[in-house]
């Protein structure tokens, strides 16, 4: 039976877990980074401070959130982790869940719940990605407690107010983690940065709506959900990246459904032009389906996106989880 050390043989190993970092953005303040930052491989972070800790996000498999729990114990001196939230549902985010101590109270927005609880690729990640994802001895962990619209948690004296974009985004339940005193911000999957951008649980256009409302936060530091930390210029090119990129998904749907063609039709038809280097560019099927479906008032269908996802690519999608 292949194990993920095995998947993992003969890829870069500047994407192993073990390339991983904890980043000191302030005092007390870390991002958990992870190359290549690709699909169910993306960044985390916590808040420590008068002997307690505020986790933010965990990891898609066991070993890799044992890995960031393991480094941030031991730059926090063992601080028991007492609270930790979850930025939205996906599996690179929230499956290392049960890993968390048993007396942390875990926070997300009632749609994430939702969300989390009838995910089925944690019981068994289908061969749309490969090497196929082995989770290793993880169980779903709902949050304790659920937030509509926004919540703030006191880590010592330090304020993180954990916030929702006010619509659909990314998915429909995101929040960010928001600092305000250090204008830091952990954006959770509202930014990738040098990757492709998936919005296909979400909406495209409120995607575009989220990119204004976090600017207007006027954040110096920014954790993207997956790709490097963000400073000063890095944002604002990062930020019109993004609105370049929405805009552009938005025109290719709107010209291909106009003449009757399908998502992946489009897809096929289209050129990528500054986004043809992004990592994980078969994200435009999906980004496709969403406005296909938003546009004809029906629900999404999961398995047909990803189908045309791996059809659009011609072989299933890359992972160095």
């Amino acid at each position: 039976m292949s194990t993920q050390s095995d998947g993992l043989a003969g890829r870069d190993p500047s994407a192993a877990p073990d390339a991983a970092q904890l980043c000191e953005l302030r005092p007390g303040v870390y991002a958990w980074v992870q190359p290549d930052g690709s699909w169910w491989v993306n960044n985390a972070g916590a808040v420590s401070g008068d002997g307690e800790t505020l986790v933010i996000d965990t990891c898609a498999t066991a070993r890799r959130t044992h890995r960031f729990l393991t480094a941030l114990g031991d730059v926090t001196g063992g601080a028991p982790t007492r609270w930790a939230v979850n930025t939205h549902q996906h599996g690179d985010h929230t499956y290392g869940n049960s890993l968390l101590p048993a007396a942390t109270v875990l926070i997300g927005h009632e749609r994430m719940r939702e969300g989390l609880r009838t995910d089925p690729i944690i019981d068994g990640c289908p061969a749309f990605w490969s090497p196929i994802p082995d989770w290793g001895r993880v169980r779903r962990r709902l949050p304790d407690v659920t937030i509509t619209a926004a919540a703030t948690v006191h880590v010592g004296e330090r304020r993180v107010d954990l916030l929702h974009p006010g619509g659909p985004a990314h998915t429909t339940g995101d929040l960010v983690a928001w600092l305000p005193d250090d204008r830091i911000l952990f954006a959770g999957d509202l930014l990738f940065a040098g990757l492709t951008p998936l919005v296909f649980m979400g909406s495209v256009t409120g995607a575009l709506t989220a990119l204004d409302w976090l600017a207007g936060m006027a954040p110096e530091v920014i954790v993207p959900g997956h790709g490097p930390v963000l400073a000063g210029g890095e944002i604002d090119r990062v930020l019109d990246e993004h609105r370049r990129y929405f805009q552009f998904v938005l025109s290719e749907a709107d010209r291909g459904l106009a003449r009757g063609a399908t998502p992946l039709e489009i897809a096929r038809d289209a050129r990528l032009g500054e986004f043809a280097d992004w990592a994980d560019a078969e994200r435009l099927v999906l980004n496709l389906h969403r406005v296909h479906a938003d546009r004809a008032g029906h629900e999404l269908d999961l398995v047909a996106a990803l189908c045309d996802a791996v059809t659009w690519l011609g072989h299933p999608m890359p992972t160095s989880v």
